[in-house]
């Protein structure tokens, strides 16, 4: 088995770095990747740069050129669930793009031709998740995640994304990763941890946060590789 780990930011991955046993560097593709061991599982660790892009482009690399055969995203999301608050963790059940948009031709928000709306996470590691939160008594939301190439803060957009996909949090990268997965067959996990409340006060909220919750997914996130790791080994 070999895990890869993403992030958008370098501020996502750095407290996984920080815990591998070891890891080179490996540049391509205008970017660098860490290829490496966590507690003897072969993990490749990188960061996106922001945006569904970068996030495309990132997630196939890891797949198709380091051989990755599962892929977990750690990072943080804006709260659209009124109940969610800074720090609390949600992994995605799907993940939709909120951006997308060719209605005029009479399609939903979201959709394409011969593309999903929603694009379901990995039961499998889903149920992983909720065993090791159950395990340490920690508390882990499920709903669905949309994405945008837009930082939202803006109440009339929020109150969009919430109507049309009956979103519980919004970032900018995780449907163009699950689109990637599903499109090769990779298993796939999207955990995020609540950095802001995707309202007028999020780019505060979120200078504030990113640091902590950051910290708070990518230890959640080595806890399903250290899972998956004991998995593969029996």
């Amino acid at each position: 088995m070999k895990i890869a780990i993403m992030g958008a930011m370098a501020e996502e991955i750095e407290p996984i770095l920080e815990r591998m046993d070891s890891y080179e560097t490996i540049e391509y593709a205008k970017n660098i990747y860490y290829k490496g061991q966590y507690r003897g599982i072969d993990i490749v660790v990188a960061y996106s740069k922001i945006g569904k892009v970068f996030a495309t482009l990132t997630a196939t690399i890891l797949i198709e050129k380091f051989k990755c055969n599962t892929l977990l995203f750690s990072g943080v999301a804006g709260g659209l669930n009124p109940n969610f608050k800074i720090g609390d963790l949600v992994i995605a059940s799907g993940l939709c793009q909120f951006d997308l948009d060719i209605t005029v031709f009479g399609h939903p928000h979201g959709y394409v031709p011969e593309g999903q709306i929603c694009i379901n996470t990995s039961s499998t590691l889903r149920e992983l998740a909720k065993d090791i939160a159950n395990r340490r008594g920690i508390n882990l939301a499920e709903g669905v995640i949309a994405t945008g190439d837009q930082f939202i803060s803006c109440e009339d957009r929020k109150g969009f994304i919430c109507e049309t996909f009956k979103a519980d949090a919004v970032e900018m990268e995780g449907a163009s990763v699950a689109v990637v997965c599903d499109s090769l067959n990779i298993p796939f996990f999207v955990l995020r941890a609540i950095s802001d409340t995707a309202n007028h006060e999020a780019d505060i909220d979120f200078d504030k946060f990113l640091e902590e919750s950051a910290k708070i997914s990518a230890d959640f996130i080595l806890d399903m590789v250290e899972e998956l790791g004991k998995d593969s080994s029996k």
